[in-house]
């Protein structure tokens, strides 16, 4: 049951907001946001559905919401508890309306939060925007309807969503708020005189470490047998890490650890990792990668392949220039790994191959790095709230 932060038969002085997300990511960026709010205005009253980064930043959690984050058909098992906090909210917000929501990445959840409020009569601020310009731009009608203003973090979508009659403004993307500061630039690699560090990043839900780590394992594999002595670096979260823990088995190669990703990221000379906000965020450490997503082949025929409308998969593909892809691919990922596994060893054997592609990706991000995001939207949160 959801509880009110303060006692109901005194005025309710204090402007109180409520965030909902359902990812760890989510997680991240919403704290970021807690903390600019809270600097702009320390007397709000910040709480919703959430995971330990956002209560670090002074929400009051009513519900964890994170550690079971899934895609696909593992996705289904949360409808029901998704379905029961909706009806917990409901009543929350007949009690104790807020004066601001703000739904925070998660279609398949925060569409349910923003309609909600809405009923209410309770402004909704979407921060990370739907990628209804790559799959379902049939959601747009709800996005119009439900919800008063769209916060993007990708320069195209301010214009993409204002086209369709949706309120949007660019705020910048929250990594480049979150991300220590960078200094590595391209270095002649010499793995005959060191073996190579490579970064296995196999997403941060639990269902994506299942789908996509033990293929990764088979790739890792490979590299051993071109480089001996490769050492291997996984970052892990809350959610995956006894994934991690499990099926990496004591292996002596293989270093994990949890909350660590700004730490491994920038010592791999390359990585492999999954599709998402992590290519953005290996890009911006500075180092080279190839791009991966396990798919079940029957469903990525009867749906994905219908559904999904980019000409490209990866972020840092899709942010490039319109004829090249600067990481290669591999996107849906079934069946043999020998593709992948041929592409990162020839990665490896080509330092120069890895310094190009480097400098291309610093190229891609300029646009992008620039730190403010979580500023930009607690500002925007306050206008629309004195607005």
């Amino acid at each position: 049951m959801l509880t009110p932060p303060l006692d109901p038969s005194k005025p309710r002085c204090p402007r109180r907001i409520f965030i909902t997300v359902a990812e760890v990511s989510g997680d991240q960026h919403a704290a970021h946001l807690i903390g600019s709010l809270k600097a702009l205005d320390p007397n709000l009253v910040i709480e919703g559905l959430g995971g330990p980064e956002m209560r670090a930043a002074g929400a009051i959690i009513h519900h964890e919401t994170v550690r079971s984050a899934a895609m696909g058909l593992s996705g289904f098992k949360r409808v029901f508890e998704m379905l029961r906090l909706v009806r917990e909210t409901r009543k929350y917000f007949k009690r104790n309306p807020p004066d601001m929501q703000i739904c925070c990445d998660s279609p398949a959840m925060n569409f349910h939060f923003a309609k909600l409020a809405h009923s209410f009569g309770i402004p909704v601020l979407y921060y990370i925007a739907p990628q209804l310009w790559a799959w379902r731009e049939g959601r747009m009608k709800k996005l119009r309807k439900w919800v008063d203003h769209v916060a993007c973090i990708l320069p195209f979508e301010e214009e993409y969503f204002r086209r369709h009659g949706v309120a949007a403004t660019f705020v910048g993307h929250p990594l480049f708020d979150e991300l220590p500061l960078r200094n590595r630039h391209p270095v002649a690699l010499d793995f005959a005189t060191r073996p190579p560090i490579v970064g296995l990043l196999p997403g941060s839900r639990k269902s994506e470490a299942q789908h996509n780590f033990p293929p990764m394992l088979e790739v890792a594999q490979h590299i051993r047998r071109a480089f001996p002595h490769t050492h291997f670096l996984v970052p892990t979260t809350t959610a995956t890490h006894p994934v991690i823990t499990r099926l990496v088995n004591g292996s002596t190669d293989i270093e994990y650890s949890q909350g660590q990703f700004d730490e491994m990221v920038p010592r791999c000379d390359f990585c492999v990792t999954v599709s998402g906000t992590a290519t953005l965020h290996v890009a911006g450490h500075h180092v080279p990668m190839l791009v991966v997503y396990r798919i079940n082949r029957l469903l990525w025929h009867i749906f994905g392949r219908w559904l999904v409308r980019t000409r490209t998969y990866s972020l840092v593909n899709l942010l490039s220039d319109a004829n090249r892809h600067i990481v290669p691919e591999f996107i849906p990922w079934f069946g043999s790994v020998d593709d992948v596994s041929t592409a990162a060893i020839d990665y490896l054997n080509n330092p120069a191959k890895m310094n190009d592609q480097v400098v291309q990706l610093a190229e891609m991000i300029r646009t992008l790095d620039k730190p403010g995001a979580s500023m930009n939207v607690a500002k925007l949160v306050l206008r629309m709230m004195d607005g």
